[in-house]
């Protein structure tokens, strides 16, 4: 996961917020105080205005109101008032005027030379004399660019304005203590902001310490370990979250391990299971799939994945959704080609959530070749039983018929159909015999009677036997070592094994032909070759000559009383002395059949 830079991290923006919230609080009491000092200040200021200029008006109110004598002798107003001036000392005042009903200076604070000089122009002067109230104006001294309180304030007698009063009082000395307040109000303001932002770090670093500590956890059980816990440092609600985390933390472990203790049940079911399995989602993509499978459909997982389960197992032709598969339960499907007869079964099984929505297939496949060939051979097997029957007793019920019509009475064909009568009774009982000592071998019925013989004098008793009873044009050349072979065999099963082969051999063998008989000692067995000089069997019906009621010439076969079981029932025979039998041949140069036997010390364990 990637690391949150300080820009990105919740410290900083608690830190911004603690920060804003104290700059808010600090402007709104900043701006309310300047606002109620400035206000006090100049409230201030226009009572120390009035003050003043309450007693000066109260004495040049009496000295307007005084007689004065028509010949000049005592002081004129002039005088007078410019003495009360005198005695007014104020640094207050930058300016002080006194006018007359006239609009006449009759004193002036500095600038004597405007006494005696009229006023114009300036309405406050105007308003006082005129209507006996007085007029306050902030005014811009250009000189200076202070501002100035200019106050005009009418000298009464009675309710007669008698003159004027006119100040002008600067106001800049109110605004620079507001300014020099505002300044250390500001310097407050950026020192409380350092100080919050300080505390806003340790406050920050205090919560998001655990956050941070269940970050790093939650990071750590994602890659599931879940052996750490959060360190719990309070009762608050994060302490309370911390201590969540960690009932969390346990769970999830709890978790963990069942589900992981059921997948690895399931990986081993899914490895051991002899059939394949083949998981998808909802939409037919498979998603799992075990090894069997892999080796079934001839596809690794990481070939099939993502690929849908009518395209992988070839099913386009027999359904166009997966969701079909539902309702088909299971389906053959040929995996043959050129050089393998291949089938496999698939059983289908539906996923579905609580809500018994589709979820997906569950596919497990297997291979049924053998048990569709088992099944056709099966099917031919009881299909030739039922032919090799059918034709003997469609014989006898002929000649049966025929004899019990009146032919017994003919001595001179009587006897001929009771021959081909015992013929074909005697066949029956040849080939039932051979099917009774074949299913007796499939079921492990028979045991193996072995012992140790030397199968040199035991061959050429065999080969005595044949060349005494059955053989008139045909010789048998032996080619048989003098040395002694000892094997562990049973000799009446090994005996039939060498009559059905010598037997076929004299069958298709013709008039003056040779058989010959050969045994080789190899390194670990033994291998005899019995070798006819017959017509041959072609290549390709090789393979199915050990197979039950396989004739190649079956017109002579049956004619010759063969139940075509003979190679069949040999084949069993030698597989349980664990040798290995086959044959070659050419056509028109004669046929071999081979057997091997092992060499072996002693006899293995579980045969009587």
């Amino acid at each position: 996961m990637k690391r949150v830079s300080f820009i990105q991290s919740i410290r900083l923006k608690i830190i911004v917020i603690l920060t804003l919230f104290l700059l808010l609080a600090i402007q709104v009491i900043g701006a309310y105080f300047a606002q109620k000092l400035e206000e006090n200040l100049e409230e201030n200021f226009y009572n120390n205005v009035s003050d003043r200029l309450e007693v000066l008006t109260t004495n040049l109110e009496e000295a307007f109101s005084e007689e004065r004598v028509e010949d000049g002798e005592g002081p004129t107003l002039q005088q007078d008032v410019q003495n009360i001036l005198s005695l007014y000392s104020s640094d207050l005042f930058s300016d002080l005027r006194v006018i007359d009903t006239q609009f006449r200076v009759v004193g002036a604070k500095g600038q004597l030379e405007r006494i005696g000089k009229r006023v114009s122009g300036e309405n406050g002067i105007t308003v006082a004399l005129m209507y006996g109230e007085p007029e306050d104006e902030i005014m811009l001294n250009e000189s200076t660019r202070d501002r100035m309180l200019v106050r005009t304030v009418p000298l009464m007698s009675g309710e007669t304005p008698i003159g004027a009063v006119s100040i002008q009082a600067s106001m800049e000395g109110v605004y620079e203590q507001v300014q020099k307040i505002n300044r250390i109000f500001l310097n407050g303001t950026i020192l409380a902001i350092i100080i919050s932002i300080i505390l806003g770090m340790f406050i920050a670093r205090t919560i998001t310490k655990p956050i941070t500590e269940m970050r790093k956890q939650a990071i750590v059980m994602a890659e599931g370990d879940f052996s750490q816990k959060v360190n719990v440092y309070g009762s608050d609600e994060i302490g309370q979250l911390a201590t969540t985390f960690n009932d969390m933390n346990d769970k999830l472990r709890q978790a963990n391990l069942t589900t992981e203790e059921e997948r690895r049940k399931l990986s081993s079911v899914l490895s051991n299971m002899s059939d394949g399995v083949i998981a998808t989602d909802e939409h037919g993509h498979i998603v799992l799939m075990n090894e069997p499978a892999v080796n079934l459909i001839g596809l690794t997982f990481e070939q099939a994945k993502g690929r849908t389960l009518i395209e992988v197992l070839q099913l386009e032709d027999k359904v166009v959704d997966v969701r079909e598969l539902e309702e088909t339960g299971s389906v053959t499907i040929d995996f043959s080609d050129d050089e393998a007869f291949f089938l496999i079964k698939a059983n289908f099984s539906v996923v579905q959530d609580e809500f018994e929505h589709f979820n997906g297939l569950i596919t497990v496949i297997s291979d049924v070749t053998e048990q569709e060939k088992v099944e056709q051979e099966r099917r031919e097997f009881v299909s030739n039983v039922s032919h090799e029957l059918r034709t003997p007793l469609t014989t006898m019920r002929s000649y049966l018929e025929a004899l019990t019509e009146g032919a017994w009475k003919d001595e001179s064909i009587a006897p001929q159909f009771l021959e081909v009568t015992q013929n074909e009774t005697e066949r029956m009982i040849r080939l039932v015999n051979d099917l009774l000592q074949l299913s007796k071998m499939d079921h492990k019925e028979k045991a193996m009677y072995k012992e140790r013989v030397n199968i040199v004098p035991f061959f050429h008793h065999i080969i005595d036997r044949f060349e005494m009873n059955k053989l008139e044009t045909i010789g048998i050349d032996r080619k048989i070592p003098r040395e002694s072979i000892f094997i562990w065999l049973d000799k009446d099963k090994i005996t039939q094994v060498v009559d059905n082969i010598i037997s076929n051999a004299i069958k298709y063998s013709p008039e003056g032909g040779n058989i010959t008989f050969q045994v080789i000692k190899e390194k670990q067995r033994v291998r005899i070759s019995i070798s006819d000089q017959g017509l041959g069997i072609e290549r390709e019906k090789l393979d199915k000559i050990f197979d039950r009621f396989y004739r190649v010439d079956k017109a002579r076969s049956r004619e010759l009383g063969g139940t075509g079981l003979g190679l069949a029932i040999s084949k069993e025979i030698i597989d349980a002395h664990h040798g290995h039998i086959w044959a070659s041949s050419k056509e028109g140069q004669g046929t071999t059949i081979f057997f091997t036997l092992p060499l072996t010390t002693r006899k293995r364990g579980g045969e009587k």
